[in-house]
């Protein structure tokens, strides 16, 4: 039986938790041959002995495909693999071998000097410093015009996107941009005690001021339609974080720059998760299938709520 997929459960690794959104160009036409073609060309290799980071293509399903397609939708996923080396750790031991240089030449080491003994330090160390892995999960598809990463800030996005800039030699992607901003209506939801279209208002919610002191109250688990938060509202304090939930389906925390996190299937997401595993040979497929469909209903709903897409530049 899959593991429990409800909003407080664990999660199999492919299903995303965060979304950052992006805006593929109309009739981005490579297919999956050509994607998995230029993917395993550039697969993931450990860090040298003398490399702080290393990053390269995995397979997403653990055996030789790089890109997992089902329904039109694929999978790919960014091994990135860091050596874990503190600044820290560099500067004292540089400051151990400065002082020896002192008893041997009379006078401290000057800038340049403890520029080149840092250097040192740190080829010296690279070899026997410990490795992290991490894998990346982007989603793309080409029909709805989508791809989307499941990274918590744009920068671990911008890895990706990075990464299939080298791989494709171009990917002219956008930043998805709505005609409302998400504070306004977030806002507007919360002083109304009710979300549009078929979204709920759930019990998590940050607001912050717009004042220098940036005061800030966050909700955790709790009701959200007190008196307490609208003169929050009344005193000027903005929606930067508010919890929600799609259909019944997927619950999420929208940010006021158009993140969406803590993406949760919900227990009915679950039950189908379960239903499909019973006909299918490959779990994987099966879940990709439902993960990828769920959020092609989600992202649609999310920008409509939010005034409709803005198309603009290309980043």
């Amino acid at each position: 039986m899959p593991p429990p997929f409800h909003q407080h459960g664990s999660f199999p690794a492919m299903w995303f938790r965060n979304l950052q959104i992006y805006r593929l160009p109309e009739n981005w036409g490579l297919t999956v041959e050509t994607l998995n073609e230029k993917l395993a060309a550039r697969p993931f290799a450990p860090c040298g002995s003398q490399d702080m980071a290393s990053r390269g293509w995995s397979s997403p399903t653990k055996d030789d495909r790089f890109v997992l397609a089902v329904g039109g939708h694929f999978l790919i996923a960014l091994m990135v693999e860091q050596k874990l080396l503190p600044s820290s750790v560099v500067n004292e031991v540089a400051a151990d071998k400065a002082e020896q240089i002192e008893a041997q030449q009379g006078f401290k080491p000057g800038r340049k000097q403890m520029k080149e003994i840092k250097e040192a330090v740190l080829q010296e160390l690279l070899p026997r410093a410990f490795t992290r892995r991490r894998k990346v999960y982007a989603w793309i598809d080409p029909k709805g015009g989508w791809l989307v990463i499941d990274a918590a800030s744009p920068a671990r996005a911008e890895e990706v996107l990075d990464a299939l800039r080298d791989t494709l030699d171009e990917l002219p992607v956008k930043m998805v941009k709505t005609q409302l901003s998400p504070v306004s209506v977030m806002t507007d939801w919360l002083a109304a005690n009710q979300a549009c279209g078929n979204f709920t208002i759930d019990l998590d919610c940050e607001l912050r001021a717009v004042t220098d002191e940036k005061a800030a109250v966050r909700y955790v688990r709790h009701a959200l339609d007190g008196k307490d938060v609208q003169d929050h509202l009344a005193a000027g304090k903005l929606p930067t974080r508010l919890a929600m939930t799609f259909d019944d389906r997927i619950s999420i925390i929208l940010t006021e720059k158009m993140e969406i996190k803590r993406v949760a299937f919900l227990d009915v997401i679950k039950e189908e998760a379960e239903r499909q595993a019973d006909a299918a040979d490959m779990q994987m497929e099966a879940d990709f299938a439902l993960m990828s469909g769920e959020l092609s209903r989600l992202i649609p709903a999310l920008l409509e709520a939010l005034g409709g897409e803005v198309r603009d530049a290309v980043i």
